[in-house]
């Protein structure tokens, strides 16, 4: 196997987040789904420690974006899911990802941010070229995403969720 063909490989394994973008029915969901249980690890990780993993999740995704696209010739493909696990991890970077519910809710968040692309996330899907528009559009949505998590953390909400169950 040549060294091209070892780095398109790795590309679009991380691209796809190990493949589930490859899924048939709603890959991204399916790419969201793979963020949920890695929050949940780095759940005693300091805020710096888990806002650093971000961005290496972002800037190695965006590379690896760039590349299954060029390899499979085309742009922002259905099967790169690597920017849905960016933008779900920045929706739930400043929540406590100790909790299912917190981590339920933020996937459900995002999901919306994702799909409805609200200013400006729409923008940055459509003017930004190559990787760094696949991902930063997600990663836009999920910042969206956690300023509305902290939102429901300060109203409570996860709170009143804990008490009842």
């Amino acid at each position: 196997m040549t060294m091209q063909a070892v780095v398109s490989f790795v590309a679009r394994a991380v691209a796809t987040a190990g493949g589930a973008g490859y899924s048939p029915v709603a890959p991204g969901t399916c790419g969201t789904v793979v963020a949920v249980p890695l929050a949940w690890v780095c759940r005693g990780s300091d805020t710096w420690q888990f806002l650093a993993l971000i961005v290496v999740v972002t800037l190695v995704g965006i590379a690896a974006a760039h590349r299954a696209d060029r390899d499979w010739g085309s742009h922002d493909s259905g099967r790169i899911v690597i920017d849905e696990v960016a933008g779900y991890l920045a929706t739930v970077a400043l929540v406590d990802r100790g909790s299912w519910w917190v981590l339920g809710i933020g996937f459900v968040v995002f999901r919306a941010l994702d799909i409805l692309k609200p200013p400006p996330v729409r923008w940055l899907d459509e003017h930004v070229p190559g990787g760094a528009g696949v991902v930063l559009d997600d990663v836009a949505a999920g910042v969206m995403g956690a300023a509305i998590m902290v939102g429901l953390d300060a109203a409570g909400a996860f709170e009143a969720l804990a008490r009842v169950g």
